[in-house]
This record gives structure tokens, C-alpha cells and sequence, in this order.
């Protein structure tokens, strides 16, 4: 494709770059949806960021014209006076961006002087004190719950969401995490919400990344006059946002260990009842507004990431998390992670609207996977147990201390966990291993049926019982193992987030619609269950955000198969609204080998299906191919099989001696290259570490890891590290399991139900359903293969084989959800052929790339 634009990439793009920088640009300027796939190693975040930000310059040069055009041609004044006219608007439009330049010059000449000023060892600025909060003499009170009033409360909100236009939910969760409505009036002369890119990924790590990326490329200013040159650039306006936990600077609030404890510590420390000696220094308000601009200016001047935000903030004497807010609007481009965009309560409680601006959601083969998470919950039979005992200790120190709605209110949460635990306890001896759960059996506990959900939802999120019950059980604990050293710590399931609140979580999840989600239980063995609720149509929380936006990207290494994103996120959109692009590889064609393999070495044909799996002839015709394979393939090969249990079946027979003198496969392969496995609950780092060392001591390295686990997403095999990856059959969800039957029931009627509404006949509409579930099941499957091929050739000069062990890989269907690249790079007929042409290619593949 020949560039119609000047994308400003800082290199000479490949053809492909060049590709996806045009239909970024396309994608946008149409206002449409696209749904982008480029590899991994192949510039997809700089083609981002060229494509879209170029886009972006345009358009505000663009919407400048037409602002002086305005209206000219209904005019009857001359036309020099309509040029007059014309003049003075750019001009003042010119002085009003010529302003914050300025300022922003200032400020970043400033900050090289200081820098300079450091490295010739001035180290003596200015910084206010963060000195630790002194905690109150009565260690007990803190842990004492305010008198709570449910009516006083609910007209309060009621009140306030009338005035402010936020809804209930929202305001509550904005008073939760302390962010309230106090400067809505001076917010009012903020400058104008430019429109911008919104920039999503998965964690603060990837988005640093991208940030470091954004650095390279330089671009031309929007607004331009007679004395603008072409070599003139304009520096970017970027802003990255993130939690209390990554940017809180008050020494005690960001000691406590979780973010549920953070968010409620700080929004206690900014309550009228609270003393004035005790409330935040650093929060943002009328006196220290000069300090707020100040760090909008400095945040704007220059690209930071998360740390650098956190550090800045303590330089200033600032909260960085909410000073942050005052550069939402006149940013260009905001980077944020899932959690933050994704939630309608985040979005609002930080001040963002989406309206008219663009969003990119990076890493978006996670997307529906991330809604679902954010939405879902899950709580086991021993937590349940461990609250019930923590509330009850609690319970026995402060009874006396509880007045009123307190004690009615916790009466009734330890009613609904007795229902639960009821309930779970109930299905322990049964024998399904899982099963979707009845509202009505899972509230049948003794007076349950009478407790108002909704009122009992607000009482946990606004009375902070969860933590002060969490930290006094551990206060408790705390105390009871420094008077007694000797006795052992009791072995109990903790998490970061307390038990209540995931109480809470389920409770409120009970209250959404039926059809969006389901409950189930689950056994964990050996003796424990666990309660969850699944998010089955991601769409309803996604819509709002395409509905809003101008735009939405989603980009991916590996997107493919596309078909799952127009059914799960985009069902009402019609197909001309949604652009997809996959991209070929940078690589030579002569740097890659896929080959689909359906026989080992005596003809044994591989079949890894559920059935098949404790075929033990099977297990060692894979162990001899494996063996041959490693005797020709140089330096690293990564082998990912379809789960943990069948990766321990095949090590436990490996393991095997045929006979006495003969030694069994997994020695052999030992022999060959240095095995490494990964395990479910240790940490990859170190075993990532040491296959990386065997590699560069010569002996090579063979690593068995597993699809959907630790090493099969964001794990760089490059180089050396990956010269062969082989997938070991097809990773298909467990077809028998609740949820998977719930989610393909849930495709299936939602299918019937659009298909109906256009009035499809009737035959026609079943057929389709069953495909439309059939599809899920296989995309479910296959963009895990997918990702976990994608950790192989990370740049234009890796190369690598990637061998697909079953003979089901052969199938259209299969092959043709493989990623455009892999399918391109396939060898022909290579399911057909036996294991010796396998290895003849593989032999003569290493050796021209040696010989080169």
C-alpha cells in the first residue's frame, strides 16, 4: 500500500508498518471499529502511536480551517473583512496554544536545568516533608465502626445524585474512595476537552513500554501560521493514570497492604469528622491550587510513566493521583490500564468521558477475558469459614460498642454467609465436580428471603466493616504469634482483597440481570469448593464505550481468529462498521518452518483428543519424535502441551524404563538438551533464568510448558530461546465442565434470539445456532494456540520452526484460525507427509541458517 500520509515514523517502516499506519488513520478518520492483528516483533505500538497521533494532528489542524470558515459564505460583508474576521480568530486561537506551549517550555527548560544540576552533584531541592501520620493512642478504636445510618445515607445520595447527574452507584463508590464533588465549581473554567486517543493495556509493565515508545517519533504542530516551518515539531501532551496503590505518596496510607485498605484509608483521612492534624496534607484544594497547575504543567511537559507520576508528585508536595485529573483535558493521548476504562464507576469517579474521543485497547486477545474478570467473582468454602470466624471474634471484642443499623446489618451478613456455607457444604458430597447454582437454593438459609440485597450491598461498601473486621482478625493473629513464637501459623486461604468485600461483589453480582451472567460451584481438591459468578455477555458493559467513543482499536499480536469480537462485543454493529487487518511478519519468508505433524517416527498417528490422552503408545511415539526433533534443532525448544495434568500423565511415563538397561525417554531427552518444566505454583522467573543459561553454556535447553499458563503470554523466546516451538495437541475447553456449557448455551439463544428478530427461517436459525456455539468452542481453543505460537520470532532477524503435533491440525477449520502469517509460512501437505520429511526440513532449515 503507498502512504497517502507523512506518519513521522522515526525509521524507515516496513511495508507492513506502512500498512497498519494507514488503516489506523482510515479506521479513525471514518469513525469506525477496527480490529488490528500484527505480530509480535514487527513495530505494531510505534504504528500505533504514528498512525493514530498523526491522525490526530491532522484533524485539529483541519477543524481550525473549518472553525474560520465558518459561516463566511451566508455572509454579506466584504470579503476583506470576512479575511479581517479570519485573521483575528487564528490569531487569538494561535496566542491561546502559544500560551501553553510556553508554559510548558518553561517548564521542561526548568526541569533539564535540574537535571544538570543533579548530575553535577547539587542535589538540594525543595521537597515538603511526607513523614508518616501519627496513629491515634487507642490502637482498638481504629478498628471500631462509625454509627451508620441507612436512611440519612440513601437521602443523602438520593440528594446529591439529583444534582450532580451521577448516578447512585457511582456517587457511592466515588465516596468511597474519597472522591467528592467539593470542586465542581472551579472545574467549570477547565480548558476545553480536547478530543484524544485513550490508550488501554493490561498492566502498568506493558504500558510503560508503550510510553518508552512514544518517545521516539516527532510531530508537526496542529496549528500552524506564515511563521511555522516545516521542520518545526510540537512535543506530545501525554498523560498515564493509575491507582492509589501505584501514585498514593502519604507514607501511611501506602504502607497498608492492599488497595481495598488504601482506598478506604485515604477517603477516611478526607471526612469532616476527622481531625484536621490528621487529614492528608497532600490532598489538592483551594490553598494549594498553584500546586495542582504546577503539576498538571510538568505532567503535560513531559512523557512520564506511572513512577515517574509518583515521583513528581512528592517533588511537588502533591497528591499525584488526584492533582493528575487536571491533565485529563487538555491531553493528547492518556495511558491507562484495563480496570481504569473498562468500568463504567472508574470512568466517572476519575473524571473521564469518552465522548468523541478515540480509544485503543492494546493486548486486546485478552479483552473479553479482562471484562469477564472485572465483572466476575469468586469465593471458596474456606474463606467463607474464615470470615464467619472473623466476624465472629469481632463481634465478641465490640458487641457492646455497636449501636443500632450496625448490629442489625451485621446480624444480617452473618446470616448470608451461614446461607452460603449452607449451601457449599451441601454439594461437598455430592459427586459433580461442578454445577451452576440456583439464587433461591444459594438464599434458602433461616431468614435470608428477608433481607434487602440492595440495602445490605450499600451498608458493606459505605461502613468499611470488611476491613476493620480483616484487620482487627489480623491484629488478633498478629498479637497471638508475638506472645506465642513457638506455635505454628494456621494454614488459611488469604487475599489481598478482604473476604467480605468479595461477599459483597457476589451479592451485587446476584442482583444483575439472569441472562448476562451465571453462578456456579466448583470442587477444588482435595477437600475444598468454591462459589463464582461468570460474566456471560461482556457486550452489555463494552457497548457504552463504543457508543460513545469516535473510535475504537483493538490491536493484538495474535487477534486471530477475528470472529469472536464481532459476536461478543459487537452485535449490533453491522459489518461495514468494523475494519479488520491482519499483517504478515517482518521476517524473510526463508526464516520460518510450520509444519503440522499428524505421525511420529514409526507412523503412529497423533490424536490428543480427551479420549485418546492415556494412550501410552501415543505418550512415547510423541517422547521419540521429541527426541529427534532436539537432535537437530540447535540451542532452545519450548514445547507447550494442552494442560498441568496431562503434562504431569506424560512426565510420570516418560519416566519409564523399557528395561533395565535401557534408559527411559525423559533421561534420553536430558541427555540431548537440559529439560526444564513449568510449573503451576512455582514462579517462571527462575526456571526462565536457568533455560536461558543451559542455552548459553551450549548444551541447549528443552522447556515443557503449557497453553494458557505462565511462559505462553508475554514471555519473549527470542533468538536462541526459541528455534523450535512445538504445540502438543488442541487445548479445547472442557466441553463437560458448567461454565463452558453455560457460555455456549448463552451464544447459542442470543444467536436464536438476532436471528429470529430478522426473521430467518426456522431450520435455518437452529443450524446456525449450533455453529454459532460450535465457533466459540473452537476460537476458545485456538487463540490459546495462537498466543502461545506468537512467543517465537520477536524481530526482523529471528527465525524459527513451529511444529503443530496433531493430526486435527490438519483440518480447514483449524488451519484456517491460525494466524495469516503462520498460514503463509505453512508448509504445504505437511500433515500428509511422514515424520522423516519433517525432519529432513527441519535438518536442512538449521543448517542453511547456520551456513548463513
Amino acid at each position: 500500500m503507498e502512504m497517502s500520509h507523512d506518519f513521522h515514523h522515526p525509521y524507515t517502516p516496513y511495508a507492513i508498518q506502512e500498512t497498519f499506519m494507514e488503516t489506523v488513520y482510515q479506521v479513525l478518520e471514518e469513525g469506525k471499529v477496527g480490529i488490528l492483528e500484527s505480530p509480535t516483533g514487527t513495530g505494531k505500538s510505534l504504528s500505533l502511536i504514528c498512525g493514530a497521533l498523526t491522525w490526530l494532528r491532522d484533524l485539529k489542524g483541519k477543524a481550525l480551517e473549518e472553525g474560520l470558515n465558518w459561516g463566511q459564505n451566508d455572509s454579506n460583508e466584504p470579503e476583506w473583512i470576512i479575511e479581517q474576521a479570519r485573521t483575528r480568530k487564528r490569531r487569538e486561537m494561535l496566542r491561546q496554544r502559544e500560551d501553553m506551549e510556553t508554559r510548558l517550555a518553561k517548564v521542561r527548560a526548568k526541569e533539564k536545568a535540574q537535571r544538570e544540576r543533579y548530575l553535577k552533584g547539587d542535589q538540594e531541592f525543595k521537597r515538603r516533608k511526607t513523614e508518616a501520620e501519627k496513629e491515634g493512642d487507642d490502637e482498638e478504636e481504629q478498628f471500631v465502626l462509625e454509627d451508620y445510618d441507612s436512611d440519612r445515607e440513601q437521602s443523602s445520595v438520593q440528594t446529591r445524585g439529583a444534582s450532580t447527574g451521577f448516578s447512585a452507584a457511582t456517587l457511592e463508590l466515588m465516596n468511597k474512595l474519597g472522591m467528592g464533588l467539593t470542586n465542581a465549581a472551579e472545574e467549570e473554567d477547565e480548558v476545553e476537552d480536547e478530543i484524544k486517543i485513550f490508550y488501554c493495556s493490561r498492566t502498568h509493565s506493558q504500558l510503560t513500554q508503550f510510553i518508552n515508545e512514544l518517545r521516539r517519533p516527532r510531530f508537526p504542530p496542529a496549528i500552524r501560521d506564515e511563521s511555522t516551518e516545516d521542520a518545526d515539531i510540537e512535543d506530545l501532551k501525554h498523560l498515564t493514570l493509575g491507582s492509589r496503590k501505584n501514585l498514593c505518596i502519604n507514607p501511611s496510607v501506602n504502607k497498608l497492604n492492599s488497595l481495598t485498605a488504601i482506598n478506604e484509608r485515604c477517603s477516611e483521612l478526607q471526612q469532616s469528622s476527622t481531625a484536621k492534624q490528621h487529614k492528608c496534607a497532600f490532598l489538592p484544594n483551594k490553598e494549594n491550587q498553584p500546586l495542582v497547575n504546577n503539576f498538571r504543567d510538568h505532567a503535560l511537559a513531559s512523557i512520564r510513566d506511572i513512577e515517574d507520576m509518583g515521583a513528581l508528585g512528592k517533588e511537588i508536595g502533591i497528591c499525584p493521583y488526584y492533582a493528575s485529573r487536571a491533565a485529563i483535558k487538555p491531553a493528547e493521548i492518556v495511558t491507562l490500564p484495563y480496570p481504569l476504562l473498562l468500568q463504567k464507576s472508574a470512568r466517572e469517579a476519575l473524571g473521564i468521558s469518552l465522548k468523541g474521543h478515540v480509544v485503543i485497547i492494546d493486548e486486546a486477545h485478552n479483552l473479553t477475558d479482562a471484562i469477564s474478570g472485572i465483572h466476575g467473582v469468586e469465593v471458596s468454602l474456606k474463606q467463607l469459614k474464615r470470615a464467619r470466624a472473623q466476624l465472629g471474634v469481632y463481634l465478641q471484642k465490640f458487641r457492646n460498642r455497636l449501636k443500632g443499623k450496625n448490629r442489625v446489618y451485621i446480624a444480617q451478613v452473618v446470616r448470608v454467609i451461614d446461607s452460603l456455607v449452607g449451601y457449599l457444604e451441601g454439594r461437598v458430597a455430592q459427586p459433580k465436580a461442578d454445577g451452576t447454582v440456583s439464587e433461591k437454593e444459594l438464599l434458602a438459609g433461616k431468614g435470608v428471603d428477608q433481607i434487602n440485597l440492595f440495602k445490605l450491598i450499600r451498608y458493606l461498601s459505605e461502613s468499611k466493616l470488611a476491613r476493620k473486621v480483616e484487620s482487627y482478625a489480623i491484629h488478633t493473629e498478629t498479637e497471638a504469634t508475638s506472645t506465642q513464637p513457638s506455635s505454628a501459623p494456621k494454614n488459611s486461604e488469604t487475599t489481598s482483597t478482604p473476604v467480605l468485600h468479595q461477599i459483597s461483589s457476589l451479592l451485587s453480582a446476584l442482583t444483575n440481570p439472569s441472562k448476562e451472567g451465571r453462578l456456579f460451584f466448583t470442587k477444588l481438591p482435595p477437600s475444598n469448593i468454591s462459589l463464582s459468578y461468570l460474566l456471560l455477555d461482556p457486550s452489555t458493559s463494552f457497548s457504552e464505550i463504543v457508543s460513545e467513543c469516535r473510535s475504537v482499536i483493538l490491536a493484538g499480536g495474535t487477534m486471530s481468529p477475528f470472529a469472536p469480537y464481532f459476536t461478543t462485543l459487537f452485535p449490533s454493529l453491522p459489518p461495514s462498521q468494523i475494519t479488520t487487518l491482519s499483517c504478515g511478519h517482518v521476517i524473510p519468508s526463508s526464516n520460518l518452518l510450520a509444519w503440522t505433524l499428524s505421525r511420529g517416527p514409526s507412523g503412529k498417528e497423533f490424536n490428543f483428543t480427551f479420549s485418546n490422552r492415556g494412550d501410552n503408545e501415543m505418550i512415547d511415539e510423541l517422547g521419540r519424535a521429541l527426541l529427534n526433533i532436539c537432535t537437530v534443532v540447535p540451542d532452545g525448544v519450548v514445547v507447550f502441551f494442552p494442560s498441568y495434568a496431562y503434562l504431569t500423565t506424560i512426565l510420570s511415563r516418560w519416566e519409564i524404563s523399557p528395561s533395565p538397561t535401557q534408559p527411559s525417554i525423559l533421561r534420553r531427552l536430558e541427555g540431548k538438551k537440559s529439560l526444564f518444566k513449568e510449573s503451576k505454583e512455582a514462579s517462571s522467573e527462575s526456571v526462565l533464568q536457568e533455560y536461558a543459561q543451559a542455552i548459553d553454556s551450549g548444551k541447549g535447553g528443552l522447556l515443557l510448558s503449557v497453553v494458557g499458563g505462565k511462559m505462553s503470554e508475554g514471555i519473549n523466546f527470542s533468538d536462541a530461546l526459541g528455534r523450535c516451538v512445538l504445540i502438543i495437541g488442541l487445548p479445547y475447553p472442557n466441553i463437560a465442565s458448567a461454565s463452558t456449557q453455560a457460555k455456549m448455551e448463552y451464544i447459542e439463544t442470543s444467536t436464536r434470539e438476532r436471528l429470529q428478530g430478522e426473521g430467518v427461517e426456522r431450520g435455518e436459525v437452529e443450524k446456525k445456532a449450533k455453529e454459532a456455539g460450535r465457533e466459540f468452542y473452537e476460537n476458545s481453543c485456538m487463540r490459546a494456540v495462537n498466543q502461545s505460537i506468537g512467543r517465537a520470532i520477536r524481530h526482523k532477524g529471528d527465525y524459527a520452526a513451529i511444529v503443530m503435533v496433531d493430526v486435527r491440525f490438519s483440518g480447514t477449520r483449524v488451519k484456517g484460525k491460525l494466524p495469516g502469517w503462520i498460514q503463509q509460512g505453512l508448509v504445504e501437505g505437511s500433515g500428509e507427509k511422514k515424520f522423516g520429511e519433517l525432519m529432513g526440513s527441519l535438518g536442512g532449515f538449521f543448517r542453511g541458517k547456520k551456513g548463513g
